[in-house]
């Protein structure tokens, strides 16, 4: 049993390793339906094994923590450092990311061995820390809490494209609950416009690329107050809307005809009726749910086809600052989106794409040394999303979090919310 250094209270080093053992455990919660052969499944790039984000949320912490705090650590195997980088290029070397479900070793087994020494070894640091590097210590593990946190929700993601590529087309989970409800007409919520602040407000955590706050101008506009349903996208469907060009931005309209598709990701009609792919199995299309899974560009078209706009990140977070906007809390039970019935049911659901890039905040200034790679090396040719999903921890549906995915990708939770100059 460790001996506690003094000074810092008891009080906060238990619950840091609270927190820390609550964090590293619901990760391993959301393996428990898997077989042992799903843990090896790639499907395309941007999945990755889950067996690779056990070890590589394990990595994030044996080299940005306990060696910079115990230059003596030795790590689990050395090798691992290479096979489970992810894209710090600053740190070193890494498997190429395509290559990934290649790796049969090590095994599960031997993850979970790897998962339990960096378990023990942040315990007895926590624990241990001198008082005057327990503020860094405690900032570099909540960083690593909130990482883990976006990998179990990368998790969820990657599980479903790993067994939708299956002829089978298996559930994760056959105790989801299936979402009940209709949908409803959309109401629009008249907003005046001016000089506001967006950004976080140091209140909490929050990621680099969430700061500084800072005045935005924003003009008067609408918004509707529920996302696009699928029974709304299938008449867009039916209406041509994947064979008109003058919808489209060019490279949406090129990559729709290099790549075909004239629907949703999950989606696929069985003997003349829409089914959808969910990750409790194939279940019929419920026309009330909001559309799921589209790209940037689809629910660019969509709105064009709709005579609206996609909103700007600026519009929905001061949105999402609201009292009325609340958590869809039951979204753990589902692992799917709640129909569009309830006003103000903004987080939780759906990640909403926005009309504006992914670019540094005014000001910003990544993290020192290779932390500094984990947000701002990706500020280019990406669109932010804003809100929070079914499969989104609600620590992270806050207003200021910024989601954001190259305007090609489906396999995330994404819809589709409108608005339009007033």
């Amino acid at each position: 049993m460790s001996m506690r250094a003094p000074g810092v209270t008891e009080t906060r080093r238990d619950a840091l390793v609270a927190e820390f053992e609550r964090v590293r455990g619901y990760t391993e919660t959301l393996c428990q339906p898997l077989a042992i052969d799903d843990y090896q499944l790639q499907s395309i790039v941007q999945t990755s094994p889950p067996k690779w984000h056990l070890a590589h949320v394990s990595w994030f912490f044996e080299t940005f923590v306990l060696p910079h705090f115990r230059p003596d650590y030795q790590p689990f195997d050395p090798r691992f450092d290479y096979i489970f980088n992810s894209y710090y290029y600053t740190h070193g070397a890494m498997h190429p990311r395509s290559e990934r479900g290649l790796l049969s070793r090590p095994t599960v087994e031997e993850v979970y061995r790897y998962r339990a020494q960096v378990n023990d070894r942040m315990r007895e640091l926590i624990e241990t820390v001198d008082d005057t590097q327990w503020d860094e210590l405690a900032f570099r593990v909540t960083l690593g809490l909130n990482h883990e946190e976006q990998h179990q929700e990368l998790l969820l993601m990657d599980v479903k494209h790993n067994f939708f590529v299956n002829p089978l087309k298996p559930a994760y989970r056959d105790d989801l609950k299936i979402p009940r409800g209709e949908s409803r007409s959309i109401r629009w919520l008249e907003r005046a416009g001016g000089t506001f602040q967006i950004g976080h407000d140091n209140e909490g955590f929050a990621f680099d690329n969430e700061t500084p706050r800072h005045d935005v101008l924003i003009r008067d506009h609408r918004l509707a107050d529920r996302f696009i349903t699928n029974g709304e996208y299938l008449a867009f469907i039916d209406d041509g809307g994947y064979d008109n060009p003058a919808l489209w931005l060019s490279d949406g309209w090129a990559l729709l005809q290099r790549e075909g598709g004239r629907h949703p990701l999950y989606w696929a009609q069985e003997d003349g009726h829409w089914m959808q792919f969910t990750l409790g199995g194939m279940r019929a299309l419920n026309l009330h749910e909001p559309v799921c899974h589209i790209s940037f560009y689809e629910a660019d078209a969509y709105a064009r086809w709709a005579g609206k706009r996609l909103p700007l990140e600026s519009e929905l977070e001061t949105l999402l600052v609201e009292p009325a906007v609340r958590s869809n809390a039951a979204g753990s039970e589902r692992l799917h989106p709640a129909p569009a019935g309830d006003a103000g049911q903004w987080v939780d659901t759906l990640w909403a794409w926005t009309g504006s890039p992914y670019i540094a905040y005014p000001g910003f200034r990544p993290l020192a040394d290779s932390m500094g790679e984990y947000n701002g090396k990706f500020m280019s040719s990406q669109m932010v999303l804003k809100g929070g999903c079914c499969a989104t921890p609600h620590g992270h549906a806050r207003a200021s979090y910024r989601n954001f995915f190259y305007p090609d990708e489906r396999w995330a939770f994404t819809g589709l919310r409108l608005a339009e100059n007033a």
